[in-house]
């Protein structure tokens, strides 16, 4: 999606794991792994982004691991807190505030992307032990093999 805003953007990355593996993706510009992801939008929070990043990427459906704090208020709303807050220069003049979350899954059967610029992305659910041989970026593995040992089973 387009940046909303010349020097940064805000963003969300989503760790999800079934029957402890974990999903990775092959970035189309980059072409390192990467976790699902993308660019929160204007109208929503860093949740519904979340979600709608992982349907759109890879068809998945998924719950965010963690509880939001209620008050029965209805103009008021608390989100999941990430599991990890970042931030990353994407290039010399923008950056990523970047927002991790962890998820479960209910099925490992993924559909091609809705978005025709990522349709065929390469995609790996990986054990903890695929994750030591794929040559990760040191946060990716670190953040991955976190997120399989809290959700995996």
């Amino acid at each position: 999606m387009a940046h909303i805003h010349d020097k940064i953007d805000f963003t969300v990355e989503v760790f999800i794991v079934h029957k402890n593996k974990v999903l990775l993706r092959m970035h189309d510009k980059h072409n390192i792994w990467l976790s699902v992801g993308g660019h929160i939008e204007l109208d929503e929070d860093p949740i519904e982004a979340a979600y709608r990043e992982v349907k759109e990427e890879v068809g998945l459906d998924i719950k965010i691991a963690g509880e939001a704090l209620s008050f029965g208020e209805d103009d008021y709303s608390y989100l999941v807190t990430p599991k990890y807050l970042g931030r990353h220069k994407v290039n010399d003049n923008h950056e990523h505030v970047v927002f991790v979350y962890f998820a479960t899954a209910n099925t490992d059967i993924l559909t091609d992307s809705t978005l025709e610029h990522e349709k065929g992305a390469e995609t790996k659910w990986a054990t903890l032990a695929d994750l030591q041989s794929m040559n990760l970026r040191p946060n990716i593995l670190h953040l991955a093999t976190e997120a399989l040992k809290e959700l995996g089973e």
